[in-house]
């Protein structure tokens, strides 16, 4: 996804090789020519964004999280280190050891946050991923001088001026949302109301998992996950676009993620995943 799906597969060994991630793979040269934050999004720091072995993240709170809650990591499904989910399976309560790297504004390294369970995983009608950690957000502040950011409750709208923020990289790329994708199909997979990105984004390999941070409220609208690299029809690596009618639209070089804010509904009490609460969009297992 953004760009591999079997490129993130064998992330772990790829890192081993000292290879980038083919997860968000783009080439070397995609790579060199990334654009750094815009003049408009100077607001949007890495404060808050997280690296991971093979992707981005982001700590994340939605508005009823309260500071003794459990601290959320937002990434990508296809990030999680027990591979791919296949279609229609969801992971709920898996426990996790898996460890982030926490940054501050300009991208150093902080510490080392630890994951007790991965909350909840999916790529099945989005592609994301949320770890529970064993740290509080009042740990994290008070500890490193370090807030979440907040997830946005609402539906993105087109025009909005967006900063992708990773982690892995220490890289930021803006643009603007230039639409939503009715359905995005990529190999096996095919994703819900996905954001897509004006052409500036381009985002490359371990950026997946990225926050997309709108420039104007500074909240978490949706989490980068994928990009069409060589043109090919709905392939691995090559997501295209099925609208209403069934008509495919491929866009080479154009980037997605999957929107957040129907997630926010199903983070109850305690920071506690609950699938069966009043508006939550997410799948069930």
């Amino acid at each position: 996804m953004n760009k591999p799906l079997i490129g993130a597969f064998f992330a772990a060994l790829l890192l081993g090789a000292g290879i980038t991630p083919a997860v968000a793979a783009g080439s070397a040269q995609a790579q060199e020519s990334a654009t750094e934050t815009a003049p408009a999004a100077k607001a949007v720091t890495f404060a808050g964004t997280v690296a991971l072995s093979n992707c981005s993240g982001s700590v994340v709170r939605s508005p009823d999280s309260q500071p003794t809650d459990p601290a959320l990591v937002l990434s990508n499904g296809h990030c999680l280190e027990t591979g791919f989910p296949g279609p229609g399976e969801v992971l709920v309560d898996r426990p996790s050891t898996r460890t982030f790297t926490l940054l501050d504004a300009t991208g150093n390294g902080l510490g080392t946050l630890k994951a007790s369970k991965i909350a909840y995983g999916t790529m099945t009608d989005t592609d994301l991923s949320l770890y529970e950690l064993t740290s509080t957000y009042e740990q994290i502040e008070t500890g490193y001088g370090i807030k979440a950011l907040e997830l946005e409750t609402a539906h993105p709208v087109a025009g909005t001026a967006i900063t992708v923020a990773s982690g892995y990289w220490k890289r930021t790329y803006s643009c603007d949302i230039d639409g939503f994708v009715h359905q995005l199909k990529e190999g096996r997979w095919t994703w819900k109301d996905s954001v897509r990105y004006t052409p500036e984004c381009q985002t490359i390999g371990g950026t997946s998992g990225s926050p997309v941070i709108d420039d104007a409220t500074g909240k978490v609208v949706a989490v980068n996950n994928t990009g069409n690299e060589s043109g090919q029809e709905c392939t691995d690596n090559n997501p295209c676009e099925v609208d209403e009618n069934g008509e495919v639209t491929v866009r080479e070089g154009i980037n997605y993620a999957q929107q957040t804010y129907n997630m926010v509904p199903c983070i109850g009490t305690g920071n506690k995943i609950d699938l069966d609460r009043e508006g939550c969009g997410l799948p069930k297992p």
